[in-house]
């Protein structure tokens, strides 16, 4: 029998350490653009940014320790759920994970270029920088690594995790999808309204998708895909087209 009150001070505590953290940073961040002197829409959120620009060695180092230390929070989630349901897998389907994460990609992707343009003419929302890494042999690589590192961050802590977590503890599923899509949303939000709006969407498609098929391979492949096409598409056409400038 799963003891629920250990659950909860598990749940908090795995969330204190990564995503909920990111959230309540994300909360104090959009209250200080708020805030600021100059409108939301004129201010910039940059994803991926140069730590040491004038070092790039250092800033590789930099790059990939912050991408490695974001597997920590997944391996940790997948082993606690396996510590309490031996039967949990992620589920590997190379062919079909790929397939179903391209389909889900294209769904929120193209949909989701609308919104960030509409955000942005409303003025809910910065102007947002996928990478400025500069043109460095490995800022594609490291780009690469870090789109990797999002989707198995949010999809295995966010959906496989929280979703089993919130039914141990007797939730229904809607409500633990609305929460979890609530929280995700909250960490984007330093990037505007439109980011919340945008990311709680996809939470409420990606936990239905769950909840239909307990599959989360594909959310990771998905989620991998829409920002490998974000960030590494920004890095190769931002001096070739002028409205990424």
């Amino acid at each position: 029998m799963i003891d629920r009150r250990a659950v909860r001070v598990e749940v908090l505590l795995l969330l204190g350490v990564s995503l909920g953290r990111s959230a309540i940073l994300s909360v104090l961040a959009i209250i200080d653009r708020l805030t600021y002197v100059k409108p939301l829409s004129e201010q910039t959120a940059t994803l991926n940014p140069s730590v040491t620009p004038d070092r790039p060695w250092l800033d590789l180092a930099y790059q990939l320790t912050y991408a490695a230390l974001g597997f920590v929070a997944p391996l940790l989630a997948v082993y606690l759920l396996r510590r309490d349901h031996e039967e949990w897998r992620l589920g590997v389907r190379p062919a079909s994970d790929l397939g179903w994460g391209a389909g889900l990609a294209a769904l929120i992707g193209l949909p989701g270029l609308g919104l960030v343009w509409v955000a942005q003419e409303l003025g809910v929302s910065a102007r947002i920088v996928p990478e400025a890494l500069g043109t460095r042999w490995w800022s594609v690589p490291v780009l690469i690594l870090a789109a990797l590192q999002n989707g198995v961050l949010e999809e295995i802590v966010m959906i496989a995790y929280l979703l089993t977590r919130l039914r141990d503890l007797e939730w229904g599923w809607w409500p633990a999808i609305v929460t979890s899509a609530a929280i995700r949303g909250s960490y984007h939000l330093y990037q505007g309204f439109g980011g919340f709006v945008g990311n709680f969407v996809m939470g409420l498609i990606f936990g239905w998708f769950y909840r239909r098929t307990n599959r989360v391979m594909p959310l990771i492949v998905a989620h991998t895909i829409l920002d490998i096409v974000s960030f590494v598409g920004y890095a190769l056409l931002k001096d070739h087209l002028a409205f990424l400038r």
